[in-house]
C-alpha cells in the first residue's frame, strides 16, 4: 500500500465520521478515484434518506459515474471504510472499478453492530429456502421474451 492509498482511505473514514456525527447513517464513508482525483464521495445515508440503499459505496459510485459520464469506473480506485457488505460487492463489480481498497473488516462492522452474515448466509440457498418468501419462476416465458428481445435489439449498450 503505497501513502495515496493510505491518504484516499483517511478521507474514506473522515466521511464516514462526517455522516455518522450529523446522524445521516451508519459510520461508512467510501471515495472513488481515477488518474490521482477523487471523482465521487459517499457516506451512508441509509436512516436520512429512509433508503436501504444508500450505503457509502452506492452513493460513491452513482456520484463518480455522474462525474465521468459512465457507467463504468474503469481505471479508477474505490477507497472504503470498511470492507463492503454483499449489495455495495454487488454494485461494485457492475461497476468495475480497478481496485477496492478497505479499511475496517467486516468482522469489525459486526462488532459495531452491522453484521452481514444472514445475507452470506442467504446467498448460497436456492430461493425456495432463504428466509424472505420467494416465488421463483412466475411467469418466466414473459420473462424470457423479454431478454430474447434484448438480444437481437440492435441499438442496445452491451455492459
Amino acid at each position: 500500500m503505497d501513502t495515496n492509498d493510505e491518504r484516499f482511505l483517511r478521507e474514506a473514514i473522515a466521511l464516514a465520521r462526517e455522516g455518522m456525527d450529523r446522524n445521516e447513517g451508519g459510520p461508512f464513508g467510501c471515495v472513488i478515484v481515477k488518474d490521482g482525483e477523487i471523482i465521487g464521495r459517499g457516506n451512508n445515508k441509509v436512516t436520512s434518506s429512509n433508503d436501504p440503499t444508500a450505503h457509502a459505496e452506492v452513493l460513491a459510485i452513482r456520484a463518480s459515474c455522474q462525474a465521468i459520464g459512465s457507467f463504468q469506473l474503469d481505471g479508477c480506485t474505490l477507497y472504503t471504510s470498511c470492507e463492503p457488505c454483499p449489495m455495495c460487492l454487488g454494485a461494485i463489480y457492475w461497476a468495475r472499478p480497478d481496485r477496492i481498497v478497505f479499511a475496517a473488516t467486516r468482522a469489525d462492522a459486526a462488532a459495531a453492530g452491522f453484521d452481514d452474515q444472514l445475507i452470506y448466509d442467504e446467498l448460497p440457498l436456492p430461493a425456495e429456502q432463504r428466509r424472505i418468501a420467494t416465488e421463483a419462476n412466475v411467469l418466466r416465458q414473459e420473462a424470457q421474451a423479454v431478454f430474447k428481445d434484448w438480444m437481437s435489439k440492435a441499438d442496445r449498450t452491451v455492459y
